[in-house]
């Protein structure tokens, strides 16, 4: 793992970090998850915005979801067929019984790490979620590029979460400074 820091020149009111995922293959990383936790340990502020997952044309829209712990995540089943959707993922064990429509009440996600989702009738459907203990958290577009607005001055230790990083595996992460200015960093997922 690589991971270069640049600081921009921009200052604005709602300072942003940009991170650039590279996948070890030196291609973009779309979908990764990139978030900022606390580097002195000092206390996040708990935002919890909901989510949802979508099952549509025999997939989960999106394939990858990040939220704060204490959020949680909506299933709707949008598609022509029913679904049985299910975790065994030590985050988060559930199942959601065979449904179509709205699936119920949303489900509480209150444990960081990662999330695998799957379809006990369409064993091709699967998708993940990664919960985080920070409401400073981003996804990567299709280009690798994520950008976490709103965030404050400080110490931070970047992590990025990518579904390529075998189980078990530490999550890749970096230490910075956040000086209150927009910024952006690079960051590359070589194999060792």
């Amino acid at each position: 793992m690589m991971l270069g820091f640049v600081f921009a020149t921009t200052t604005t009111a709602a300072a942003s970090l940009t991170v650039q995922v590279e996948a070890s293959n030196s291609a973009a990383a779309a979908d990764a998850v990139v978030y900022l936790e606390s580097a002195s340990g000092q206390p996040l502020p708990k935002v919890g915005r909901p989510a949802q997952i979508e099952q549509k044309g025999r997939a989960f829209i999106p394939t990858v979801t990040v939220i704060q712990s204490g959020a949680s995540i909506s299933f709707p089943n949008n598609d022509t067929v029913r679904h049985q959707v299910y975790s065994f993922s030590p985050t988060k064990v559930f199942e959601l019984k065979l449904y179509s429509g709205a699936g119920g009440e949303p489900l509480l996600f209150d444990k960081p790490g990662t999330v695998v989702i799957g379809c006990n009738i369409h064993d091709k459907m699967s998708a993940y979620i990664q919960v985080v203990d920070t409401p400073y958290f981003a996804k990567t577009d299709n280009t690798g590029k994520a950008v976490i607005d709103n965030l404050p001055s400080g110490k931070y230790n970047l992590k990025v979460w990518y579904r390529t990083i075998p189980a078990g595996t530490p999550i890749p992460e970096q230490a910075i400074s956040f000086a209150g200015t927009d910024a952006t960093t690079s960051f590359s997922l070589n194999k060792k």
